[in-house]
């Protein structure tokens, strides 16, 4: 019998936001896929290892995943990651892919879960907690109430539209690309907050457009609320 594929939400940082279902399931896959060459330096295996214990005496596999937009080389390093995994598949291996965040969301596992899927093998997503999900509840505020909307941005395109929507903007994977950002939202009289790396050890708050650090990491999430009026 072949195995089965899962994409495992870590989610956003703190070891104690695994699901029960990511740590069963970490300690019960005959193999763990982590994105990145080194294992041991992505942030998604630290999360798991502080969570799962038993995670370091699995077999545990690095994937090359670059950072770039070049659609042919990442679709060449999806295509290469699928070959391996459903390699193992063939022999009767379960897989899991640890991926942080939740992995329905800009998600990198999601990519090879794809082509594992349509070559006609058994897979399963299964979500973490979202980052932006994360972020509003470490401020200690919600993201929407009664009839708002959401809307869910990725920073690091074109964004000028999705600023003009009603409602709550959540600008992931802003990248190199924050002091525009931030200059966009000051720009449009709006007021933003950032949390970098949260719920890890160097976690940063910034509670106001002005504060946010340009040079602020990867990691990092601003959420933008629509300006309450007083009826």
């Amino acid at each position: 019998m072949t195995g089965k594929l899962y994409g495992i939400g870590v989610g956003p940082g703190d070891p104690e936001l695994l699901t029960l279902k990511a740590v069963r399931l970490i300690k019960e896959c005959d193999k763990i896929v982590v994105p990145g060459e080194d294992y041991k330096t992505s942030v998604a295996y630290k999360i798991a290892l502080e969570a799962v214990p038993e995670l370091a005496e699995k077999e545990v596999c690095g994937i090359p995943m670059p950072m770039t937009k070049d659609k042919a080389v990442l679709e060449e390093n999806y295509r290469q990651a699928a070959a391996e995994i459903t390699g193992w598949m063939d022999r009767g291996n379960d897989v899991g892919i640890l991926n942080l965040g939740d992995v329905t969301v800009y998600s990198t596992c999601l990519y090879i879960h794809k082509l594992v899927k349509e070559a006609g093998y058994s897979t399963e997503l299964v979500n973490g907690i979202p980052s932006f999900c994360a972020v509003a509840a470490r401020l200690d505020m919600g993201l929407v109430e009664r009839s708002q909307q959401l809307h869910v941005l990725p920073a690091s395109y074109q964004i000028e539209e999705g600023l003009k929507l009603p409602g709550t903007k959540v600008l992931m994977k802003s990248g190199r690309q924050i002091g525009n950002v931030k200059k966009q939202i000051k720009e449009l009289g709006m007021e933003a907050v950032m949390i970098e790396n949260c719920g890890m050890e160097d976690e940063k708050i910034y509670r106001t457009t002005d504060e946010i650090d340009e040079n602020a990491g990867y990691y990092s999430l601003m959420i933008v609320k629509e300006q309450e009026t007083v009826q």
